[in-house]
């Protein structure tokens, strides 16, 4: 298949919910909540895809809206969000372009989405239109990985499978990344297939290459303070402990003064 400007398309966006299964205890949707509930709404949720996070707290009254680089991804928010009779307010733009109609008092990029950004100086560009996005004393929030450390592999990979509803045929998802030491970022590979009596009826290939750029807590902490933010603090994984050196997983919160 051709090239994307963007990485979700196709088959990864048609079973993108399937192969995630049941995401209501994911963690970061408790802390989310929690500074939600501290910064205020409105509530922007950057990178919504399919709506985890924004049809989930719309339910709950939450007044957010969602924007998505992928027109599919929205194509398939919009369809959950008919199911549980919702109307959000869904936008298709880049990070770096954001361009909404009106401020927040909270937003989030959940998933470590800055990292998608690998262009010099779109992290920077992102971080300025999130701080004009934000009304004065509202938050930025945004989770970051450091992808390797000394001593892990630089290749790594995983295979998730489900049973599709309608038919009880295989999705399958085979992922592969390698880590490049010189850049900081991950080249990925993804194979998505259905096979059915044990033959394959359909794949589709993903290549990002590069996929990801690493951060390390410090990277991260600085361009939060570059782009204006104050009181920025570092937490580990998606709870409110400080972060721990050996952490590899942590989200960041920053205020808009």
């Amino acid at each position: 298949m051709a090239s994307q400007p963007y990485e979700y398309y196709g088959l990864m966006v048609q079973y993108w919910d399937l192969l995630r299964g049941d995401t209501s205890r994911w963690a970061d949707r408790f802390m989310f909540l929690d500074l939600i509930q501290k910064y205020g709404q409105p509530v922007l949720d950057v990178g919504c895809s399919s709506g985890r996070l924004i049809l989930d707290f719309l339910a709950q009254g939450i007044d957010m809206d969602g924007v998505d680089i992928s027109p599919e991804m929205i194509a398939l928010c919009e369809t959950n969000a008919a199911r549980k009779r919702l109307t959000p307010k869904l936008y298709n733009q880049s990070m770096i372009d954001l361009n909404l109609p009106r401020k927040y008092k909270t937003i989030l990029v959940p998933s470590s989405s800055i990292q998608l950004l690998l262009k010099p100086n779109e992290p920077q560009q992102a971080m300025k239109r999130f701080f004009e996005h934000l009304e004065p004393g509202g938050a930025l929030i945004a989770p970051f990985m450091t992808l390797w450390v000394e001593g892990d592999p630089v290749d790594s990979g995983f295979t998730q499978e489900a049973a599709r509803p309608e038919d009880g045929a295989t999705v399958r998802r085979t992922a592969w990344s390698r880590y490049n030491l010189e850049t900081k970022m991950e080249d990925t590979h993804d194979l998505w297939e259905i096979i059915k009596d044990g033959v394959q009826i359909q794949s589709e290939t993903h290549n990002q290459s590069p996929a990801t750029l690493s951060y390390t807590q410090g990277e991260a902490k600085a361009l939060f303070v570059e782009a204006g933010f104050v009181d920025v603090q570092v937490y580990s994984e998606f709870t409110f402990d400080p972060v721990k050196p050996s952490d590899t997983l942590f989200t960041l919160v920053g205020v808009k003064p």
